[in-house]
């Protein structure tokens, strides 16, 4: 196969600014920089070569994923260049095809499909997810790493206190955890604080095993899981908890989700919106929707913002994240390694090899992606009060948020 493969991959190591080799199916090795690379991506197959010259970054990762290619060396400095030299951008025209296509067959548009998309990822199961999670809490968003923090364990309980002090969350409260899944935030903040906490969960695997977890613990009185779609209202609380899911709304259903958080709202109560948005109005990556999280679309800051506002939503504190997401998901990709046979023993049909680089790609580019100093992917929490607050409902500094 005759392509311009060598001023391709030097036009690629300039931009990336990392060396690195090509090594295509008959074994004649293209190099980017007289440096020793940094990693070797090797074709198994001339059709995944092709793959890669007519779809960009989507035939490349679909060949990884079915074993026609294959990454030897740094997997994350592969990844990273990738996203520095823009190597996506260059098939923008072909990923806005499928991510249209893709959306069509996908859409969170109804409650049915939305369901469907997250049961898919997130019913993997608990003893799965449990292998790479923080035990026992299995927080699977954004941990919280303040100065010292060592474990992903800590990092996570941290998290989850820094929510609870920005939402002042008191005992006898009652609040609304969208999107729960294993019911870390509904215990941690029943047993450190004794609030009182719903949970609101489409994936009907998570919600089975919540409620035996609820039972086994015997918090019936103070912990409760509905099975229901995020926009299902059916009850004002004190406070409303969302960690990780304006991510699932969809593309087109951002308006309508972030009305149903303000429903959950008693007037006067407090709100959380930890979420992953753009700084700007970006397409979200076409590998995450079609291989990852079926329904997902990351908004805008400034479209969420427009929607709390006509809700008439306070802005209270807005706080970046972002470089909180990279140890985390490093924390995760490293376990996820670690117990890989573990994982593949729970069922070898489903987690494949094919699924392992799959996932291995998701956490290590999303780990990249995060620590990109140019990278428009951020980790937002945006607290929020329904109706102005007052001197009285609300002090007038941030001091507490950072009171131990």
């Amino acid at each position: 196969m005759r392509l311009p493969i060598q001023g391709f991959v030097a036009a690629m190591g300039t931009r990336a600014g990392v060396p690195f080799a090509i090594v295509t199916p008959d074994g004649t090795v293209y190099r980017a920089g007289a440096a020793e690379p940094a990693f070797r991506i090797v074709f198994r197959t001339e059709a995944a070569l092709l793959a890669t010259f007519l779809r960009g970054h989507s035939g490349l990762l679909e060949s990884y994923f079915d074993q026609a290619v294959d990454v030897e060396g740094d997997f994350g400095a592969a990844l990273a260049a990738g996203m520095a030299s823009g190597f996506d951008l260059q098939f923008k025209a072909v990923s806005d095809v499928e991510n249209n296509l893709h959306e069509l067959r996908y859409s969170n548009r109804s409650a049915a499909q939305a369901k469907v998309n997250a049961r898919a990822h997130y019913g993997l199961g608990e003893a799965f997810y449990r292998l790479w999670l923080d035990e026992p809490l299995k927080m699977y968003t954004c941990a919280y790493w303040s100065e010292g923090t060592k474990t992903l364990e800590q990092a996570q309980r941290n998290k989850i206190d820094h929510v609870c002090r920005k939402l002042r969350l008191a005992r006898g409260e009652r609040f609304v955890d969208l999107g729960c899944g294993f019911g870390g935030f509904l215990f941690r903040a029943c047993e450190t604080l004794g609030a009182l906490g719903t949970g609101l969960n489409t994936t009907t695997e998570q919600v089975e095993w919540l409620r035996t977890e609820i039972e086994r613990r015997s918090l019936q009185r103070q912990i409760s899981v509905r099975e229901a779609d995020f926009r299902d209202v059916d009850a004002q609380y004190d406070k409303v908890v969302s960690i990780g899911v304006l991510e699932h709304a969809g593309r087109n259903q951002l308006a309508e989700v972030v009305k149903a958080h303000a429903d959950f709202l008693k007037p006067g109560g407090l709100g959380m919106l930890h979420f992953i948005g753009h700084v700007g109005r970006f397409d979200t990556e076409i590998f995450i929707r079609k291989h990852v999280f079926n329904g997902g679309w990351i908004p805008s800051l400034a479209d969420v913002l427009v929607e709390m506002e006509r809700c008439r939503l306070e802005v209270l504190d807005v706080e970046n994240l972002r470089r909180h997401y990279a140890p985390t998901l490093d924390a995760w990709a490293q376990r996820f390694e670690d117990h890989w046979d573990e994982i593949h023993a729970l069922n070898p049909a489903r987690f494949d090899e094919r699924f392992r680089r799959v996932w291995r790609t998701y956490l290590v580019a999303c780990a990249e992606m995060f620590r990109s100093p140019s990278g428009y992917t951020h980790l937002f929490q945006v607290l929020f009060s329904k109706g102005n607050v007052t001197n009285d409902s609300y002090p007038m500094s941030r001091a507490h948020m950072y009171a131990s």
